[in-house]
Order: structure tokens, then C-alpha cells, then sequence
């Protein structure tokens, strides 16, 4: 489906807030583009769930820039980060069973989308929560639905729906869309990064970890020292970063 789509229509018609997901990625950054043309502004809300020192250095920044003047909110897991819930655990997050995303971004950005409905009583509880999600990232994101009604969200007065306006779209037209509005990615894909968010991800490719490592020595360091302690590697590969890389930490 796609903006014109008419159940999107009926939903912005009816006054719904669009929550737009943003990583600082390129697929959140064509997504928020997008959407301006199709959203009235006083109905988009960009969020963020700020990781802190695992992300990419700039990445609140970057957001800020391209938004133009649109609502901005930063969320975050208070209670733990990346690096403590790893080490606690004993053991990286895996494909199958990802805490980084269920506890530290989708968690805290849908109790914040709650606090905001609350306080902001003319949305009327209804809302469309949008993800940059596309089907052709990977076999799993594909077998996504690009819109679906949200029943576990939908309580105490509120209609939530979760949206994918980007599902259809290739990466040519993710970075089509970003020039077309005048706009350039996040300074790290111009260093050779295929993806954005973290700086080292679980599922990165090893041309991603080496790049993420020459450019980020420090905290390579940290995810290094941590493999050894926990005795678990980062990369599904089961290959530890340094073996990975090339890269001594």
C-alpha cells in the first residue's frame, strides 16, 4: 500500500497522529520525506530512542537537521543500556531474540507514544505509528504486513494502527527520495556503512563491523573486551570481531 492508499487517507482525514520511527537511517530519513507530502504537519511526529554511546555519533543531530520544524521527541530505555543488558545476560542478542529492539527502541518508543496521546487529547487516541521497514532488506522483514490495526496498543481509549509506508521501495529509491529533497544520508554511508543505527549491529555485514571499528576505535575496544568476558560473539557469524575485522582491540 502506499500514502494514497484509502485507509490512510480515512485515518488522516480523522485527524490521526502519524508517529514516524527515525534511527537517524537512511529508510526513517526517505520515510519522514515522504510523508510530509502526504501528512499535514500538524498531525507528524518524529521520535527517536536514543541508545546512547552504541549508536552512531550524530545521529540526533542528523535527525534534527532534516526534520525541518516538525515535533521531535527523544526516548530511552532509563534503566539499562545496550552494553549492560548484554553483559548481564551473558550473551548478544541473536535474529530470533532481539532485547535491543523490544527493550531498548520499540519499548520505550511505545510508552512514549502513550505519554503523548495523553497530553495531547486532540488526536483523540488514534494513531498511526510508521516504521521504515522494506520488504527487500531481508526474507523475514518481507513476510511483513505494511499495515495492520495494533490491538495489544489499542487500550484506554486509543486506536493504534502500524504502518510500513516504505515496505515497497528499493534502495535506489530510499536514496532517490532523500536527494530529492534536497537532502544528504548520515555522514556514515559515506564512509562505506550499508545500514544505520548501532554502531556495531548483530546482523552487520563484516564490511560494516571493519568500517564501524577503523571509525570508532574506542568502542570497538569495549565490544572486544566484552566477547572475551562473556564468552559470546556479536556477529551471528559466531566469528569474533577481532577474527572478523582484521582490527586488533
Amino acid at each position: 500500500m502506499d500514502i494514497h492508499d484509502t485507509r490512510i487517507t480515512a485515518l488522516r482525514n480523522r485527524g490521526a497522529l502519524f508517529v514516524v520511527n527515525h534511527s537517524a537511517g537512511k529508510d526513517s530519513q526517505a520515510m519522514v520525506a515522504l510523508l510530509k507530502r502526504a501528512v499535514p504537519a500538524a498531525q507528524l511526529l518524529v521520535i527517536h530512542a536514543d541508545l546512547g554511546e552504541v549508536e552512531w555519533p550524530g545521529n540526533i543531530e542528523h535527525i534534527v537537521e532534516t526534520i525541518d520544524d516538525l515535533p521531535f521527541l527523544v526516548c530511552r530505555n532509563e534503566r539499562k543500556g545496550f552494553l549492560d543488558m548484554v553483559e548481564a545476560r551473558g550473551m548478544w542478542p541473536s535474529a530470533s531474540t532481539r532485547q535491543c529492539t523490544s527493550d531498548l527502541k520499540r519499548g520505550p518508543i511505545e510508552k512514549a507514544i502513550r505519554h503523548f496521546l495523553r497530553d495531547h487529547p486532540e488526536f483523540g487516541g488514534l494513531v498511526v505509528n510508521c516504521m521504515g521497514i522494506r520488504a527487500a532488506e531481508s526474507a523475514k522483514r518481507a513476510r511483513q504486513i505494511p499495515f495492520r490495526f495494533n490491538e495489544r496498543n489499542s487500550k484506554a481509549g486509543r486506536e493504534w494502527y502500524d504502518w510500513l509506508p516504505i515496505f515497497g521501495y528499493s534502495k535506489h529509491q530510499v536514496f532517490q527520495t532523500i536527494q530529492d529533497a534536497g537532502q544528504t544520508p548520515h555522514p556514515a554511508y559515506a564512509l562505506g556503512m550499508s545500514r544505520l543505527s548501532c554502531v556495531f549491529c548483530i546482523l552487520a555485514s563484516k564490511s560494516d563491523l571493519s568500517i564501524a571499528a577503523e571509525h570508532n576505535r574506542a568502542l570497538y575496544q569495549r565490544y572486544v573486551a566484552l566477547e572475551k568476558k562473556i564468552g559470546h560473539t556479536l556477529s551471528m557469524s559466531r566469528r569474533p570481531l577481532e577474527a572478523l575485522t582484521g582490527i586488533p582491540g
